[in-house]
């Protein structure tokens, strides 16, 4: 029995100890300091624990026996799969479109066109009132807000000037002669292409109503004209962010990752677009400040991720870091298999992390709330635009606290199964989460020194 015991006590001292180590060096790899340590004093205090039952006295072997067992025990309740009040899903059957007019790029730029202004405020008065005082706050690049530098606002308005040039790419003229496909190979070769040129993850879905926005509202040119929902198919592109920038929130280096990231999935969107046109079929791309679909929803109900409680895609590897863009087309293309859920939701329903920490309090503690006739999360927009407003940067704070902003090295594609498996380990990982990386995160006073090191 003696024998058994310190053999089952080795490996889990080898084990355990593995494990703190290489959590204790990957952290310091990240640069996450605080969770480095912590990760150290574990591997320390988990070695001397085990080398003392090594090494203590026979009297010791029930205590040792009992520890083992609750281990075990331990471990198989870990890999159950149970999530007893997991949701059933949201009833989109009724959901109302929206309205791109409604959306505060929209709003915020309308205030450059008094006769827009009038004919907005004569449909939504509700939102005057608040409209009006946004639009006394500092524009993006001005000087007075406060994480605003002199030297590297100029980058990421140049890359939005771009963007804004960028948009007669999305479409173009469609090939006269028709080429018949086979839609598998197709999405396959979508897939490749789309991964090539950059990104991490593509999904494919049938439109439906709900996915389009109902009118335009982003441009003046043509503002108010309803949205092309003839096409059939969508494909969602995801681009990740880098975590390193993203941590750096809510400082003007989340700008500018982001704004180099939408550069990218457009570019992307771009190129597979004029991609299907060569084989006849209609197909335009929607990128930033250039959609008629609502990205957030394909790509969820693509099996991309997850709706997270800041109202954006929880993608699968990289959570909430990512952009997006949409392709759509008249070409019919089978939707993308099912994967596995990861109840990334259900670890948002107890986290409210993001919400905790959210500098302008846009973020609800409370469930789902319900809007346009469904159930999902979504943000308190004029008060997140407000604060963007006000730092001169997308803020990105909330993502910044996510637990699932994290690279994706071997100890944290181990923690995301782990979640995956049930709510106790959800629990668990949260504790952990928060004792490693502390619960509140401060938000720093002044961009650092250097805005594009990673």
């Amino acid at each position: 029995m003696t024998g058994i015991l310190t053999v089952i006590n080795w490996t889990i001292l080898i084990g355990t100890s593995l494990f703190f180590l290489i959590l204790s060096l990957s952290s310091f790899n990240e640069k996450e300091y605080r969770a480095a340590v912590i990760a150290l004093l574990a591997f320390i205090l988990n070695n001397l624990f085990w080398t003392w039952f090594l090494y203590a006295s026979y009297a010791l072997q029930t205590i040792n026996i009992l520890i083992i067992s609750g281990l075990g025990l331990f471990g198989l309740i870990s890999l159950m799969s149970f999530f007893p009040n997991k949701p059933t899903g949201r009833d989109l059957s009724n959901a109302d479109q929206y309205d791109e007019r409604d959306n505060m790029f929209a709003r915020n730029n309308i205030q450059h066109y008094p006769d827009l202004m009038e004919r907005y405020y004569a449909i939504r008065p509700e939102n005057e009132s608040t409209d009006r005082q946004l639009h006394q706050k500092p524009e993006f690049g001005e000087k007075e807000q406060i994480y605003h530098d002199a030297y590297t606002a100029p980058c990421y308005e140049a890359a939005f000037e771009y963007l804004e040039k960028s948009i007669p790419l999305s479409t173009g003229a469609v090939a006269k002669q028709k080429i018949s496909i086979d839609p598998i190979q197709f999405c396959k070769t979508i897939t490749d292409i789309s991964k090539f040129y950059g990104a991490c993850d593509v999904g494919f879905l049938q439109l439906r109503s709900h996915h389009f926005y109902s009118h335009k509202g982003r441009h003046a040119a043509n503002w108010g004209k309803k949205t092309d929902q003839t096409h059939k198919t969508a494909i969602a592109i995801v681009v990740p962010m880098r975590v390193e920038m993203i941590k750096k929130g809510p400082t003007s280096c989340v700008l500018q990752e982001s704004a180099q990231k939408y550069v990218e999935a457009a570019k992307i969107s771009n190129i597979l677009a004029t991609y299907i046109r060569q084989f006849g079929y209609r197909a335009r791309a929607h990128n930033d400040a250039n959609y008629d679909t609502l990205c957030v929803p394909i790509a969820v109900e693509a099996g991309l991720g997850e709706l997270g409680r800041m109202g954006i895609l929880m993608h699968r590897v990289h959570g909430p870091c990512v952009r997006l863009a949409i392709v759509t087309t008249d070409l019919e293309l089978p939707d993308s298999a099912c994967p596995k859920p990861l109840y990334m939701e259900e670890f948002c329903k107890m986290c409210k992390k993001c919400a905790d920490n959210c500098p302008s309090g846009s973020i609800t503690h409370d469930n789902e709330p319900y809007s346009r006739n469904f159930r999902h999360w979504s943000i308190h927009q004029e008060k997140c635009f407000s604060y963007w407003k006000t730092i001169g940067s997308d803020c990105g704070f909330c993502l910044s606290v996510c637990p699932y902003t994290k690279p994706d090295t071997l100890i944290h594609k181990f923690v995301r199964f782990y979640i995956s498996r049930n709510f106790l380990n959800q629990k668990i990982a949260l504790f952990m989460d928060d004792l490693l990386y502390g619960r509140h995160k401060k938000i720093a006073k002044t961009n650092p020194e250097n805005i594009f090191k990673t």
